[in-house]
């Protein structure tokens, strides 16, 4: 995706900043910790994701992936937009490029069931990373939403096509167009998520879910996901051209003002853009 300075490399997950990894009862669980930042995913963010996701795709121990962030009050809210607007990029990463559209293939291609723990927001790109996990439980204060729109960035790939799968074309239409947040219990009514619980249950109920899991034919769960995988891997090239036209945005003039605006907490600017 989108080109960045090349950072720091790391061996294993004793090197990891912005991400936690451990594995219980059969479930890895990763874990998105910079609650600072809403647990917003920069360049080191999505490189240790990666590694984490191809950790546990190797270990022939883990029979499924728990994902959550850190905190009570953030799953992801998506980009770290405060970094763009300081830096003009998402920041240094290992080989020089923001892979997110990798990290995507690899929520959807690991072999292994992916169960999205919401523990919180769940916002623009953090919304696309719980849409392609397999399994969503919410915590009942968790909220659901797109900023896209708002903040000079949007989703033309997985992020769209997936979702309108998910609630419908016309619902997720009103999710990206108007940016609403929407409540645990309203994304379980139209089907973003399978179940909503009490926030001090969520990690409980993820792993008993988990543990149905491993008593289940790995082979057998290898073979559904890939089946419903197969209805849209089609989607591949749009996620690949929606990238690139990313790219060209979040660098133009429309696309940062979106970004200071939000660094600088007032309503974008775009009045200026109609019609371009």
């Amino acid at each position: 995706m989108a080109e960045a300075t090349s950072g720091e490399a790391f061996s294993d997950t004793s090197g990891y900043t912005d991400v936690l990894y451990e594995t219980d009862n059969g479930a890895a669980i990763i874990t998105i910790n910079r609650p600072h930042r809403y647990n917003a995913f920069r360049g080191r963010t999505v490189d240790e994701l990666v590694h984490a996701f191809r950790r546990a795709w190797a270990d022939p121990e883990v029979r499924c992936v728990i994902w959550t962030g850190a905190g009570d009050k953030a799953f992801c809210s998506g980009g770290d937009v405060k970094q763009r607007a300081e830096t003009g990029d998402y920041g240094p990463t290992r080989d020089g490029i923001l892979d997110t559209d990798y990290l995507h293939a690899l929520i959807r291609d690991i072999p292994k069931p992916v169960i999205a723990a919401v523990n919180g927001v769940a916002i623009g790109g953090g919304h696309v990373f719980h849409v392609l996990c397999d399994i969503s439980i919410a915590a009942e204060h968790a909220k659901f939403g797109q900023a896209g729109p708002r903040v000079g960035s949007f989703d033309a790939g997985y992020g769209t096509n997936m979702l309108s799968r998910l609630v419908g074309t016309k619902r997720a239409k009103e999710i990206w167009f108007f940016c609403r947040q929407y409540t645990a219990q309203e994304a379980k009514e139209m089907g973003l998520v399978n179940a909503v619980v009490p926030g001090e249950e969520l990690m409980a109920t993820a792993k008993a879910w988990a543990a149905e899991l491993n008593l289940m034919s790995p082979t057998a769960l290898r073979f559904l996901k890939a089946s419903f995988n197969a209805e849209t891997a089609h989607q591949s090239g749009f996620e690949k051209m929606a990238g690139a036209g990313l790219d060209l945005f979040v660098n133009s003039e429309e696309g940062a003002e979106g970004a200071r605006a939000f660094a600088e907490k007032r309503p974008p600017e775009f009045t200026k853009y109609v019609g371009r």
